[in-house]
């Protein structure tokens, strides 16, 4: 358990059906802890972690970050984890804010799938329609 003197910054972070719940800690090196898990057991893929680190890229400081994630696949939730730990270091320094932003790290993307529309197949798709 954390002692109560560590300062963090909680942020959230989502897209599609994924929500990422962050907190930063000023630390010695960069750790990651998602679900209780390091980032390399929860994300096994390279890209998934490479996106996940990208909010980093031009950062000096180092942090140990913590996360629960919950809800959509594994792609949506290692966007999600960078939008939250992206929103997380603009609330510990708000002069990342410019470089993040143009990145696009700070932005909910807010596609998600369309519901299924009674008549139809899918969403837009109509059953096969003939003449006669």
């Amino acid at each position: 358990m954390e002692d109560k003197s560590t300062k963090y910054i909680e942020s959230v972070g989502r897209r599609k059906t994924s929500v990422a719940r962050v907190r930063i800690t000023p630390a010695s090196k960069t750790t990651f802890l998602v679900n209780e898990k390091e980032l390399e057991k929860y994300f096994p893929i390279k890209e998934m972690q490479s996106v996940v680190k990208q909010a980093f890229s031009e950062i000096k400081d180092k942090f140990k970050v913590t996360v629960k994630i919950k809800g959509g696949g594994i792609h949506s939730q290692s966007e999600a984890l960078r939008h939250g730990i992206a929103r997380a270091l603009v609330g510990f320094n708000l002069e990342l804010r410019k470089n993040l932003k143009k990145a696009g790290y700070l932005k909910r993307d807010p596609r998600a799938k369309e519901r299924r529309k009674f008549g139809l197949k899918k969403a837009r798709k109509a059953p096969q329609w003939s003449k006669r």
